[in-house]
């Protein structure tokens, strides 16, 4: 069973809304899970969470925003565990401090089929260093781009839901980092939003206890099947063991995707291992394999990264999606 590091989230054992997408199975665990919630890791935080009446998303999401917008204090929202108080201007490394900005929000079109036409909301900033990063100007650097005015951004995501949009996703950079300004910004979305948390699976238990019903869709990345190539080229350790167990997590609390980039030279090493785990562990989630690598931001410092994946390479990683027998979507 897998037990909350918050006590009595708010809305954690009342929270009856289905997200869209969810089987009976998935459900029936999700409320199994979320009833065992009983562990208290935050003084304070457990009185504030505590509630027995279902509540709204958007009641939930506006107190768990005042909750982490506090906990920015002793910030420990992705696995890096930095514990700086970014309220006071100090840095982990993210580099984020209490100010959100975003580099781009706009309807697109270019991500799984099923959820798109989306509208992305793209928060500036990562815990993660990825060199391969396509967008690691903005990606990398927390105050790029404009300031975030939640209430306003959910004023054009409500446009784009009436312009035909089917979904609303937030991501990066990485949006953990800005958890309070996340979880502020479903406080106004529409109820029936289908919401999507498009993450590199890199966060904390903390976080998780907050996103907790925020978001119908976790659309997860699983770049690296070792840690050795997670180190070499994200500068991050323990890559693997976070990922899963975020990954697990996510398969049991929302509808998961799960997304891999086909890189060059890493079929072997990285997707292999990626693609027996998803076999073994989550048969049946779905996976985007994705082939379309760019050299890009700081390639040139890994050989193997200079040119886009070869037809042969992206052949062989479908043809073990196959052997694998996942279920790859588009």
């Amino acid at each position: 069973m897998i037990r909350s590091t918050i006590s009595g989230l708010p809305g954690v054992n009342a929270f009856k809304r289905t997200a869209t997408g969810f089987g009976l199975r998935r459900e029936a665990k999700r409320q199994a899970a979320l009833a065992g919630v009983d562990e208290v890791s935050k003084s304070g935080v457990a009185a504030a969470l505590c509630h027995r009446s279902p509540k709204l998303r958007s009641v939930l999401a506006r107190e768990r925003a005042r909750i982490a917008r506090a906990m920015l204090a002793d910030c420990r929202f992705c696995a890096h565990d930095c514990r700086v108080n970014r309220l006071a201007g100090e840095n982990g490394l993210c580099h984020a401090g209490s100010e959100v900005r975003f580099f781009s929000a706009q309807t697109e079109v270019s991500d799984e089929l099923e959820l798109t036409p989306a509208f992305n909301v793209a928060l500036s900033g990562c815990d993660l260093r990825c060199d391969f990063c396509i967008t690691g100007a903005s990606s990398w650097n927390p105050r790029a781009g404009a300031g975030f005015d939640a209430r306003a951004m959910a004023k054009q995501a409500k446009a784009a839901l009436e312009g035909g949009a089917r979904t609303i996703q937030l991501l990066g950079g990485e949006p953990t980092v800005h958890l309070p300004a996340a979880l502020e910004f479903v406080s106004w979305l529409p109820e029936t939003a289908r919401l999507v948390w498009k993450t590199n699976a890199h966060g904390s238990a903390r976080a998780r206890e907050l996103l907790d019903g925020m978001f119908d869709v976790w659309l997860a990345d699983f770049k690296f099947g070792n840690d050795a190539c997670a180190q070499r080229l994200a500068k991050v350790s323990s890559y693997v063991r976070i990922v899963q167990e975020n990954l697990l997590w996510a398969d049991e609390h929302s509808e998961l995707m799960v997304r891999h980039l086909l890189m060059p030279g890493h079929v072997e090493c990285c997707w292999q291992p990626v693609a027996a785990w998803l076999a073994e562990n989550l048969p049946g989630v779905k996976v985007n394999l994705r082939s379309g690598f760019w050299p890009a931001w700081h390639t040139r410092q890994h050989e193997e990264l200079l040119s886009p994946i070869s037809r042969a390479e992206a052949e062989r990683a479908n043809e073990m999606a196959r052997d694998y027998r996942l279920n790859l979507v588009e």
